[in-house]
């Protein structure tokens, strides 16, 4: 039996494809339509899902009546999109019937069925869901059972968000550049009275929140402040109610932010956040919300497929000569990080190599960008409480001096570690790059430009060699 999940029509559209234990296909519709962040299916992203078989059931990632009277309840008015994607799935002759779940349930569903426990605590935060904006679960053998919830319109999510969009940034779309902005501001200058803002119902924003002569920075840091001090109450309660729980779940759109998320390894022996935390992940989740069963996670590895051989002699040779690579070979990533197969690679060791990827990549100077590691070496330049983080979820600090243009500007990164079973080609690629140089690490960013999404085909790959002229493998 083949279950498909769809979250769309808000932001982020996805579909995913399971078979009993085995995720056949998930993908975002942005990869095929080229618009960063598309909320719209397209005909490219449902063939491809078609490929891996006809779908007997699709599982929608919310409950759309909820959502409505929510959405009438703040005066917002009711929302007829969702019916979209029915239309768009008959006129590709699609006609199955369709199952309906809580937006808080799926995330609380895609992050406890991929990460093998047998039980869990789950903490779900995100901006809003129909009513829920963060939610602590119960996951066992016998199924999840929400046991806590805060409702709109308190939000820490819808928080961040709005100071995202008080900076001119996109909302739903750019905290992580906030993220980012927060290791050059002062996190006290704004503190107490943006801590304020938590009282208010903030779904359209504070552009209205106002201080004289501003310095957005300031403002990304406080609100970095704020949110890991209420992320780690929310922790601290999670453990209140489930003590006997020594395994986290960490669900939402707010689990990517990995400047905080370092918070929960304080409290819990494991911690595992599904490589698509937020509502795309949850087209994975709403299949598992009807389900109820664990699935076999292999890896994020799960979109259009580039079929192709690792030509590692010559990336090697391109970036010992202080060059880019793209990288464009096997499945897409299922999130919006690259991990290896849409990734744009360079030394990390040069000073000037920082702002030579940010030009190419048309992003803000200020930008971090991530290392990629092999696992037996992460320890000698990191300092790391856990022994493992393939998913660029968490930061540590850099006890290097070697590596620049991975480090930011409050001397920690974003880590990603690589073992040969997870990435056998990528793990070659770090082997022979540190045979040749004694350095174990790449610096990784995806394989885009910003504002675009990542590159989803060999086309797309050549289209960005093209452009921007850095050779693609």
């Amino acid at each position: 039996m083949i279950n498909w999940g769809i979250a769309a029509y808000n932001h982020d559209g996805a579909i995913a494809s399971v078979q009993d234990d085995k995720i056949l296909f998930a993908g975002h519709a942005e990869r095929y339509s080229g618009i960063k962040n598309d909320k719209n299916l397209n005909e490219g992203i449902i063939l491809d899902a078609l490929a891996y078989g006809e779908p007997d059931v699709i599982h929608w990632y919310e409950n759309p009546t909820l959502k409505n009277l929510r959405r009438f309840h703040a005066g917002q008015g009711w929302d007829k999109n969702y019916l979209k994607f029915k239309s768009e799935l008959k006129r590709l002759g699609v006609k199955k019937p369709i199952k309906y779940h809580l937006h808080h349930e799926t995330h609380a569903a895609a992050g406890f069925y991929t990460s093998g426990y047998e039980s869990a605590a789950v903490l779900v935060i995100d901006a809003i869901g129909e009513f829920d904006t963060a939610s602590i679960w119960h996951a066992t053998p016998h199924g999840m059972k929400k046991i806590w919830s805060l409702k709109y319109p308190s939000s820490l999510g819808l928080f961040y968000s709005a100071i995202t969009h008080r900076c001119g940034l996109k909302p739903n779309e750019e905290e992580y550049i906030l993220m980012g902005m927060s290791a050059y501001g002062d996190p006290d200058k704004y503190y107490e009275s943006m801590a304020l803002l938590l009282d208010e119902n903030l779904h359209r924003g504070c552009r209205w929140w106002e201080h004289g002569k501003e310095d957005h920075f300031d403002f990304a840091a406080s609100a970095q402040k704020i949110y890991t001090e209420e992320f780690e109450v929310l922790l601290q309660k999670t453990k209140e109610l489930l003590p006997n729980e020594h395994n986290l779940v960490l669900m939402g759109g707010c689990a990517l932010n990995c400047v905080a998320n370092n918070k929960a390894i304080k409290y819990y022996e494991n911690v595992w956040i599904m490589p698509n935390p937020g509502d795309a992940g949850s087209s994975l989740g709403a299949i598992l919300a009807g389900t109820r069963n664990h699935v076999t996670w292999e890896g994020p590895y799960l979109g259009t497929n580039i079929v192709g051989n690792w030509d590692h002699k010559h990336m090697i040779d391109y970036l010992s000569e202080g060059k880019m690579i793209g990288v464009a070979k096997g499945r897409a990533e299922f999130g919006p990080r690259a991990f290896g197969n849409r990734s744009l690679l360079a030394d990390p060791r040069g000073p000037e190599v920082q702002d030579k990827v940010n030009e190419i990549k048309r992003r803000q100077e200020f930008r971090p960008f991530a290392p990629i590691i092999m696992e037996e070496h992460a320890h000698k330049y990191f300092s790391m409480p856990i022994k493992t983080a393939p998913y660029m979820q968490f930061v540590f600090e850099c006890t290097s001096k070697e590596v620049p243009a991975i480090t930011h500007a409050d001397g920690t990164s974003r880590v990603q570690t690589v073992t040969q079973e997870q990435h056998p080609e990528m793990y070659k690629l770090l082997e022979m790059w540190y045979a040749r140089t004694g350095c174990p690490m790449l610096l990784n960013t995806s394989l885009n430009i910003k504002g675009k999404p990542m590159v989803n085909t060999w086309k797309d790959a050549m289209d960005f060699e093209e452009m921007y002229g850095v050779k693609c493998f």
